[in-house]
């Protein structure tokens, strides 16, 4: 993990690729608690006996916003800055799903700060880009823009 001094280095490290996340593994169990969790129960994900049958390789595959909610978990192991107050969610500009996740994948986080800006009331404005790769697939999960606010 890149450990970056306090919010006023964040610049030093634009379009750096920090440490990508640990590997985390996508089981049928944790995409069953999301689906409980969001009311998501559309078959592609929780009917591992029909998609057996009709998805391919035969299996179930995970919720986009279950993945894209992966971001605070594996975010936070790609870089700390330290001697913040807080660090806010402040949106996503740009989300693409591009590869589905099957179950039972392993999946990572990779993360460059690709842009920013001090704000009037003395925090960052930070867009991050994100991209969750799939161990052995060459095509990544997702890209995304989320912009954090970081306060020292």
């Amino acid at each position: 993990m890149i450990e970056i001094n306090s919010p006023h280095e964040i610049e030093k490290y634009l379009n750096t690729p920090l440490t990508p996340s640990d590997w985390y593994e996508v089981t049928q169990e944790k995409i069953n608690i999301f689906a409980e969790a969001t009311g998501d129960f559309q078959w592609i994900h929780v009917d591992v006996e029909r998609a057996k049958k009709e998805m391919p390789e035969g299996k179930t595959i995970a919720h986009g916003y279950y993945m894209l909610s992966l971001i605070p978990l594996l975010s936070s192991q790609t870089a700390k800055i330290n001697n913040s107050s807080r660090t806010l969610n402040y949106g996503s500009d740009k989300v693409r799903y591009i590869n589905p996740v099957k179950v039972d994948s392993l999946v990572r986080l990779n993360r460059k700060i690709i842009k920013v800006n001090l704000m009037e009331n003395g925090g960052y404005r930070v867009i991050n880009l994100y991209e969750m790769e799939i161990k052995d697939v060459k095509k990544p999960a997702y890209i995304a823009e989320t912009i954090s606010l970081v306060f020292p």
